[in-house]
């Protein structure tokens, strides 16, 4: 591997090239550095870098490989970020008929439906706007339809007096489960269209991978996640393997999505008041989310994520998988992956937000869940809701 410098750098360890990323084979003829300074000499007269405004700036190396160009990026870059503004993105289950239809008013927003409907290959105003609801409620349906009506919402505040200006001025953003793919389309690491038809697969996947086995999904109310786990554990101890339950969505506190299979659900059901339980909703989604039961969409999607552009995104989004920013577009496809089969950790996302010194966000699309928990989880949180 020939690397051609100007002038000695010391490279720091956060730079790797590793084989996941390349195969060492390859000839390397070059690379480029972009968005460093120099900032002094260590001990031995060795000149270091650093990065231009770093608040802003993406660190990476351009590595160029035969005719095509690999962005190696430090996935640390975000890691010390301080929220003021967020956007918030709301999931699955958000849905309701009637939405997109303030979104017409704004010619913007109008736009991402025409977009939509040669994507999907359907009329997905008309069923947003009239339904039915069965038909919408639907897994390959709601997705797309929320991660839509979300952006539209985007356009119909830049369209209001000041909303330019908001949207300038966020520098974090999340979105529950599907919500990540409209935060990271929100913070440019891919376009609109490329967004849609990942969350297209994405909804496909899910509901193939659900309808392969009997599972399902229902909210604990009124119990900490330890005694939800508790709840978990015995009801696990009277089912069989294939109808096992665990934690799939750590809300709020006092508020746990537990997916499992049916049976397992069932006994969670059965056994959550001597637990001290408020109250079991069973949820209408497809299946167990966010459990090994939608190992069979995992494949599907990394291949469709490999097949991708996927850039560093201008501004830190909080992955569902840990609660961090990753800045690495290889690391955010790994990620994304995964996501489907990894318990969703928004509870600790919103509390790491508020405890960073959040002053406001904003939820950005159908329903008003997202700012309930956020409401649930500090009274005084400043959110607003901006519908389409």
């Amino acid at each position: 591997m020939r690397i051609l410098l100007h002038r000695p750098l010391t490279i720091p360890h956060s730079f790797s090239l590793s084989s996941s990323t390349m195969a060492c084979s390859l000839a390397l003829p070059s690379f480029s550095l972009k968005s460093l300074s120099f900032t002094g000499s260590n001990a031995n007269g060795i000149r270091n870098f650093g990065m231009k405004n770093p608040g802003r700036s993406r660190v990476f190396m351009s590595v160029s490989v035969g005719s095509q160009t690999v962005g190696v990026v430090d996935d640390s870059l975000f890691a010390d970020y301080k929220p003021t503004l967020a956007f918030l993105f709301p999931g699955q289950g958000a849905q309701a008929v009637g939405m997109g239809k303030e979104a017409q008013s704004v010619p913007a927003a109008a736009d991402l439906y025409k977009k939509a409907n040669d994507i999907l290959g359907y009329d997905l105003l008309e069923i947003c706007t009239s339904g039915p609801k069965e038909k919408l409620d639907s897994t390959v349906i709601s997705q797309p339809a929320i991660y839509v009506t979300s952006l539209a919402a985007v356009e119909v505040l830049r369209a209001r007096d000041g909303g330019q200006q908001i949207i300038d001025s966020v520098d974090v953003s999340c979105g529950l489960s599907l919500g990540e793919y409209t935060a990271l389309a929100f913070a440019e690491a891919f376009s609109f269209e490329d967004g849609l038809k990942l969350v297209k697969l994405r909804g496909e996947a899910m509901q193939e991978a659900a309808d392969a086995a009997k599972s399902a999904m229902v909210s604990v109310i009124g119990l900490d996640s330890d005694k939800v786990q508790q709840l978990c554990d015995a009801a696990n101890q009277e089912v069989d393997e294939a109808n096992k339950v665990q934690i799939a969505n750590y809300l709020c506190p006092g508020n746990y999505a537990v997916s499992g299979g049916v049976k397992g659900v069932e006994v969670v059901e059965a056994k959550a008041k001597s637990f001290k339980a408020r109250m079991t909703v069973r949820l209408a989604v497809a299946g167990a989310f966010h459990t090994s039961f939608m190992e069979p969409a995992v494949s599907r999607l990394e291949a469709a994520l490999a097949a991708t552009a996927i850039k560093s995104p201008r501004i830190p989004v909080i992955s569902n998988v840990d609660a961090q920013p990753h800045a690495d577009p290889a690391t955010i496809k790994k990620i994304l992956a995964r996501q489907v089969t990894s318990p969703v950790q928004w509870e600790t996302t919103v509390k790491t937000l508020l405890t960073k010194g959040l002053k406001k966000s904003y939820e950005l699309g159908p329903g008003k869940v997202i700012a309930g928990i956020v409401k649930r989880m500090d009274r005084g949180a400043e959110i607003e809701n901006i519908g389409a």
